[in-house]
């Protein structure tokens, strides 16, 4: 019996261990990909219940891609309207600033899951290449962001022979 008892304690000792690596693994994922993506809100409550507590924190995924011409980003910001947020280039750095607003329909309601963060951002994302800013278009569709840049002259990546 104590030996089955040992085996037992042995066999959930390394489901545990399993279970605390893919979990470690997950986070690191997440840190190490999406950590841009983590986006402060300044906290902001629904009109008539400031005992609602809104995360301060949510993530706004972004890409970056280049072609010959042009940089290209697309941004998720879902919830939003096209006038709730500004977006603006400084050198050479992508801004998006705005404000996602908590809209429901009926008051008194109770939340019981809330891990959408709501209030006011900013998130910077960083440009791969001199880019003119006066080109820069910007479209939003189903919730997602598209600027697209054109590179300045000059900037076009170039291979370089390693000797």
């Amino acid at each position: 019996m104590l030996q089955s008892l040992r085996k037992v304690g042995i066999e959930v000792g390394r489901e545990l261990n399993r279970a605390w690596e893919n979990l470690s693994e997950g986070w690191r994922d997440v840190l190490s990909r999406g950590g841009n993506a983590l986006t402060h809100f300044t906290k902001t409550q629904r009109e008539g219940d400031p005992a609602l507590p809104l995360p301060t924190w949510g993530l706004l995924a972004a890409e970056v891609r280049e072609t010959d011409k042009d940089i290209v980003v697309t941004m998720e910001v879902p919830g939003m309207e096209k006038s709730d947020y500004n977006v603006s280039i400084e050198g050479n750095t992508l801004f998006v600033t705005g404000e996602k607003r908590m809209e429901t329909e009926t008051q008194g309601d109770r939340y019981h899951v809330l891990e959408r963060a709501y209030g006011s951002f900013q998130r910077g994302i960083p440009l791969p290449g001199t880019v003119d800013a006066d080109s820069a278009t910007a479209n939003y569709r189903n919730g997602v962001l598209t600027v697209k840049i054109k590179k300045l002259a000059g900037a076009a990546s170039k291979r370089i022979e390693v000797k």
